[in-house]
């Protein structure tokens, strides 16, 4: 049996999240950055894709770290994988606050308006590929961009695509704009991520297993893991192929990482057997004592 902590993407933002967090991660990200990082979580600065993105990375390892036992993989959705990442050792927390700074900055100002994502619920995979390659065009682009469960996607493009997909379920399911201003997950930021790549460091093999959410497995490579952060904003998300993974490989243990606790519905489709468990409404020590009887029982 094993562990694994999973980190949310975008959406699961909320004001005020990063303002009970711990005083040294705190001043860490502010110095690595140049700025209060406290001013970031406001309702207004999280209507910023950067704001949102660097909330959700300081967010992650804050609590992360407060586990202080190690889990055995780590995953996250999108820019979650960040998080991931800095815990799995291969991304220094400095060097990973720079990288979402500017992954933030790119995403936003390629697309500041008229585009976005929407949570499809109901439909079947097959019958939302249908759809999308109906509605899909030079004028209306939209696509598949996250599979979360069997029968929840989310999909990426311009508004006028995306309502006539909605348009186009109802009375069959439920189409849900998401809290995320940029279409993420689809060819549409192919470019913003070759400029990512360009400014990205090196980074170290991971000491704890990351498995990759759009490759749906476990990168050890640090070249495969640098491509896996930098092009994961235009690749679909195979999130139910991730946790799938996971458990196949033994985890028995899923914690997800504030804020919500979207990832952990996700996940209860695919565990059988096990727990699943969000940190926000769970005591810290109940989920040092999970973590720390998994690790016993892999001596």
């Amino acid at each position: 049996m094993s562990s694994l902590l999973v980190f949310p993407g975008q959406g699961a933002q909320r004001p005020g999240m990063l303002q009970q967090l711990p005083v040294e991660v705190l001043e860490q990200a502010s110095d690595a950055l140049g700025e209060d990082v406290l001013t970031l979580d406001s309702a207004q600065a999280l209507e910023s894709t950067r704001a949102v993105q660097l909330c959700l990375l300081i967010a992650g390892v804050a609590h992360a770290r407060r586990l202080q036992h190690s889990p055995d993989y780590v995953a996250g959705l999108s820019i979650g994988a960040y998080p991931a990442a800095v815990i799995a050792g291969a991304l220094d927390f400095d060097d990973a606050l720079k990288l979402v700074s500017l992954r933030g900055e790119l995403m936003q100002n390629a697309y500041p308006q008229g585009y976005g994502m929407t949570a499809l619920i109901g439909p079947a995979l097959s019958t939302v590929e249908s759809m999308l390659a109906d509605i899909h065009s030079a004028e209306t682009p939209v696509y598949l961009a996250n599979i979360n469960a069997d029968n929840q996607t989310v999909i990426a493009g311009s508004n006028a695509a995306m309502q006539r997909v909605a348009e186009r379920i109802k009375g069959n399911g439920i189409a849900k704009r998401l809290a995320v201003n940029v279409p993420s997950h689809c060819a549409l930021l192919e470019a913003p991520a070759q400029a990512l790549a360009q400014a990205f460091v090196p980074l170290k093999a991971p000491r704890i297993t990351y498995l990759s959410s759009t490759r749906a497995r476990p990168i050890h490579n640090p070249e495969q893991l640098r491509d896996d952060l930098a092009f994961n904003m235009c690749r679909v998300v195979d999130w139910r192929g991730t946790v799938q993974s996971a458990y196949e490989r033994g985890v028995r243990l899923q914690i997800e990482l504030p804020p919500g606790a979207v990832l952990t519905g996700l996940s209860r489709r695919v565990f059988e057997q096990g727990t699943v468990i969000a940190c926000e409404g769970a005591r810290l020590d109940t989920l040092q004592a999970l973590l720390q009887e998994e690790e016993r029982r892999h001596r």
